[in-house]
């Protein structure tokens, strides 16, 4: 039996090396590529023989891993990918369903390995948490299961650059509802403004925008 090829697409070196730990130690897979930005992925999806993505959502610069993703199941849809992230955040998980992911999973706070979720997905299951772990991260001086979703929702625009008005729109409430909820946020974490409410946000991983 062929051993399953393995792209690693992941900025950070510490999930890279412990990756690269469990497929080196397998006699089951065979590590071909690793890349560092999703923006790369697509290319090598298409020109090497590949089985199976680890694909980070979120990158060094912006880097969208769920982009990246559909991108790669709209050309290469035999390919299998797991989607791997740091941010515990349940919109994460409804997205890469709607994409086609085959499996997901939150590096810190798994209960697998990674590598019993490659098994599990290359013996054809879909492999994903039964619900959003709880991993309550800090924003300033607020953690992350004080922000409603209501504000959750902003927050994930603003990272985005978004203004208020386009954040209304966006998503079917009135600007003055958005003005509150900012303002609430930022009661509630301590944060100057809302500029480094996005920025604190983005940097904790507690909201980032994923469209």
């Amino acid at each position: 039996m062929s051993e399953v090829r393995v792209m690693i697409v992941d900025d950070s070196r510490v999930a890279q090396d412990l990756f690269t730990l469990y497929i080196n130690n397998s006699e089951k897979y065979e590590l071909v590529r690793t890349e560092k930005s999703a923006d790369f992925a697509e290319r090598f999806s298409r020109a090497e023989l590949i089985d199976l993505i680890l694909m980070d959502i979120l990158m060094d610069k912006g880097a969208n891993g769920l982009i990246a993703a559909e991108k790669i199941k709209s050309i290469c849809p035999e390919i299998k990918i797991i989607a791997v992230t740091s941010m515990v955040d349940g919109e994460l998980l409804k997205r890469a369903r709607k994409i086609g992911i085959e499996s997901f999973w939150f590096k810190e706070v798994s209960k697998e390995t990674i590598l019993e979720v490659m098994d599990r997905t290359m013996a054809g299951e879909s492999v994903y948490p039964d619900c959003v772990p709880k991993h309550n991260k800090k924003i300033n001086h607020a953690f992350s299961d004080e922000l409603t979703e209501g504000e959750l929702k902003v927050l994930r625009l603003m990272t985005a650059g978004m203004s208020n008005s386009k954040i209304a729109k966006k998503l079917g409430i009135s600007e003055s509802t958005v003005k509150n909820h900012i303002h609430n946020m930022l009661e509630k974490t301590g944060c100057e403004n809302r500029t480094i409410l996005a920025i604190e946000a983005r940097v904790s991983g507690i909201a980032v925008n994923i469209d």
